[in-house]
């Protein structure tokens, strides 16, 4: 397996150029599936981990986040990007100490969000919000500097869709020290080569939520370099269990069991897999 350090010098050599897909699993069996695929980094999925625990998501505590980052980054021989929410933490000081605890469990990198979870005030001020980033800047830093940072906009996913402010806000947190910015939310071209315009060089980062109609083509030709797609892996999961489990339950029948994947060929991949990572 390679090191920590190796993981991590792979992870910022993927945002040098070009355009990668980093899919979002939210257990050990994904994870080790998804490199399987051959994907050459991973992100952890706050809600796809909180749907599994039976909370909302931004329900888990920090230590429970943690641990789960730990395992996922434990699984697989691939840099993991840490969805780190915002922080665990209000003030800049929390942030960093939230920062310096996530960079211990090895990950390649991580995000810091900029939403409250108030809906009164859904999103800190500019000022908060860039001295968030700086913390987890210096924090990252203070580790050996190694680890990617991803400074997010929120303001599309909070219910204020104004692309000046998201630019504003991108902007200010590239100034103080993010590697790479994102944007959830936004969707056309116009405004996906917009953010990449206003924080070049640097890298962003866009999300694939559902079926938009673009390709990884697509929008590497808008200037992506980096692809997410969030919970939605978890929530295909879900949606195959829940109309299965619906149609049990209203239905007496057991027609969608045919969408399943044969256990023999389950068990026959992690099988293989098990002996990979058996000592």
């Amino acid at each position: 397996m390679p090191t920590i350090a190796e993981k991590r010098a792979t992870f910022r050599q993927l945002h040098q150029a070009g355009c990668f897909v980093i899919p979002n699993p939210w257990d050990i069996g994904s994870t080790r599936y998804l490199q399987h695929l051959g994907f050459k980094a991973l992100a952890t999925t706050s809600a796809g981990y909180a749907f599994a625990r039976g909370v909302p998501d931004a329900a888990v505590s920090r230590d429970a986040m943690l641990a789960h980052i730990a395992e996922i980054v434990a699984a697989t021989d691939l840099p993991v990007n840490a969805d780190f929410e915002g922080g665990y933490a209000h003030a800049p000081e929390g942030v960093a100490e939230s920062v310096r605890l996530c960079v211990a469990t090895g990950v390649a990198g991580l995000s810091i969000e900029d939403s409250t979870g108030d809906k009164a005030k859904p999103l800190y001020d500019l000022e908060l919000a860039v001295e968030r980033i700086k913390a987890a800047r210096a924090a990252i830093d203070k580790a050996g500097g190694d680890v990617l940072l991803t400074g997010r906009a929120e303001c599309f996913l909070v219910g204020r869709p104004d692309m000046d402010e998201t630019v504003r806000r991108l902007m200010a947190y590239s100034a103080a020290g993010a590697d790479c910015l994102y944007a959830p939310g936004i969707r056309s071209p116009q405004q996906i080569t917009a953010v990449v315009k206003a924080v070049a060089p640097k890298p962003v980062n866009v999300l694939m939520p559902g079926a938009l109609g673009l390709t990884v083509e697509d929008l590497a030709q808008f200037g992506a370099r980096r692809i997410s797609v969030g919970g939605t892996l978890a929530r295909v999961a879900w949606g195959a269990f829940i109309r299965s489990a619906r149609q049990i339950a209203d239905e007496g029948r057991f027609d969608r069991f045919g969408d399943a994947v044969p256990h023999a060929e389950l068990n026959a991949f992690f099988s293989e897999d098990m002996a990979k990572w058996t000592p």
